[in-house]
């Protein structure tokens, strides 16, 4: 089927954006846009997730970038860009639960840092997510690797775990966890058919992969998979020691994803759309490339991790143009959230190559380089190839948009700071901006509010891994607030509070009212 035009889409769409037109809710989308053609069906929907992959390491993003990634690189080349996409988060928890559920985290219980391998479900049994979404609209829905959002893992005596999220992992080694038992309100709960994956990061026990909602054996043995990995250092023994099923091996978790991802699209027909979650463990710690990809990279094991993680996409990819999917499939990639300060992000700065790109800050910042992050996305039959957006969005906007994308209208409980950024898809920009504004958090809970070319950051350092202590603060005479004109200072390196006390207040009482009223849109 040759594409059709963009103006061609947007008419077409009218009966489907009606329908989410028609309720209060759809009134604050009006730019809805549903299937690319109604003679066809809905597109397929393809969302790869990295983990701690940064905004600088992409090619396509980045000239200067020592990482070639060709196939990320495709994805943007034969779709679309955008330059300002912001993760609700710095760290992986909070992202992933925005992204699911179109609502920030820190209206939950984890209202700061991210869960444990072990922790309690996160995504309430009850609440809309993408998938359950896109599974109302008739899709297929599968998602395959790292979950870390919670589930619930009975114990043996049948309770389950009961203690709070931070010394759950304390159970493990006193061998409570029923490995045979059904594992309630994980991704299956969460509107997916299908799930292949890890409860939480491969520097979090237990090691062992779950199938659908039952582990796929016992954990007969222990290892602590950054002792083992190449990266790790001595001293790091027995930090991450867990619980581990005998045939688990962490340089296998990259293939393996990639391998499901690529085994449901090969199962997918032209008669049933399909949305696949393909969420990366990688290259976040350990950096474990395969052995074909070891030493591949000038910068080292991160960059053989990138390049995997990149040829493992053209692999999808592939799949995709072999099953004559690709046409009428949006895929989107982006990641969690910056790239971590601790892979030796020094010494590959002293080679030319900044994961950050030029912003301040990486993974755990309040600063644009921890939640700033890439997001290419492709739909051959509607997205402008080669194009690009200046548009603020948030990866909390997946919810709102597969819903215009399907026609449907969100429950009012439901998306509570989810924005459809369609319009912004397909190269039709508003007369205003489709957000108000947005928020991010750092590692430790702190917020920043975006508006425009205004960034306020409500707490005096980083929120980071390498914030200032209170002394520290003091010490430097620091205020307790920054605020960034991005427009001029793209570095967040001129705190200019004390010069525009108005615009601080403004954007207080608006962050304010996100907070008491329960949403954002």
């Amino acid at each position: 089927m040759a594409p059709i035009k963009r103006r061609e889409f947007i008419k077409v769409a009218g009966t489907a954006a009606a329908i989410a037109a028609a309720s209060p809710w759809g009134a604050l989308h009006a730019n809805s846009t549903p299937r690319a053609n109604p003679s066809t069906r809905f597109p397929n929907v393809l969302f790869i997730l990295a983990d701690d992959m940064g905004y600088g390491d992409i090619s396509y993003l980045n000239a200067d970038s020592k990482i070639p990634t060709p196939n990320i690189d495709r994805i943007g080349r034969e779709g679309t860009y955008f330059t300002d996409a912001h993760s609700p988060s710095s760290v992986f928890t909070p992202t992933r639960y925005g992204i699911h559920t179109g609502r920030d985290c820190w209206r939950t219980r984890i209202t700061y840092s991210v869960t444990w391998g072990y922790s309690r479900h996160l995504i309430e049994p009850e609440r809309t997510t993408v998938a359950s979404v896109l599974k109302q609209a008739g899709y297929n829905t599968g998602c395959f690797g790292k979950w870390h959002m919670g589930m619930d893992m009975m114990t043996r005596d049948g309770r389950g775990i009961q203690e709070p999220d931070r010394v759950v992992d304390q159970r493990a080694f006193l061998g409570d966890i029923d490995w045979t038992a059904p594992i309630q309100n994980g991704p299956l709960a969460a509107g997916f058919d299908e799930f292949y994956g890890i409860s939480a990061s491969l520097d979090m026990h237990p090691y062992i992969w779950i199938d659908g909602d039952r582990f796929v054996g016992e954990c007969t043995t222990r290892q602590d998979l950054l002792f083992n990995s190449r990266e790790a250092m001595p001293a790091d023994y027995g930090k991450n020691m867990g619980p581990s099923h005998a045939d688990f091996v962490a340089e296998d978790v990259q293939p393996e994803i990639t391998r499901k991802t690529i085994d449901f699209i090969n199962k997918q027909s032209r008669d049933t759309p399909f949305f696949a979650c393909m969420s990366l463990a990688a290259p976040h710690i350990p950096i474990v490339p395969s052995k074909a990809y070891q030493g591949v990279s000038d910068l080292g094991p991160y960059g053989d991790f990138c390049i995997q993680i990149d040829d493992d996409i053209g692999k999808v990819l592939g799949a995709l143009d072999k099953k004559g999917l690709a046409e009428n499939t949006l895929i989107v990639f982006t990641s969690d959230n910056g790239c971590a300060p601790y892979i030796g992000v020094d010494a590959m700065n002293r080679m030319g190559h900044y994961p950050s790109y030029v912003y301040r800050g990486y993974k755990a910042d309040i600063y644009e380089g921890g939640h700033r992050v890439p997001f290419l996305a492709r739909w051959p039959q509607a997205i402008e190839a080669g194009s690009r957006s200046d548009e603020i969005i948030c990866l909390t906007d997946l919810l709102a948009t597969s819903a215009a994308i399907t026609g449907q209208a969100l429950p009012r409980n439901a998306g509570e700071d989810s924005y459809n950024i369609s319009s912004a898809l397909l190269g039709q920009p508003g007369e205003k901006p489709i957000r108000e504004a947005t928020i991010s958090q750092s590692v430790t809970g702190g917020f920043s509010i975006r508006q425009g070319r205004w960034k306020l950051e409500l707490m005096p350092s980083s929120g980071g891994y390498y914030r200032l202590r209170p002394d520290q603060v003091e010490a430097q005479g620091l205020p307790p607030v920054q605020l960034y004109d991005l427009e001029a200072d793209i570095k967040e390196s001129n705190n200019v509070q004390g010069d525009h006390p108005d615009v601080v207040a403004h954007l207080r009482g608006l962050l304010e009212k996100y907070r008491t009223t329960g949403r954002s849109t």
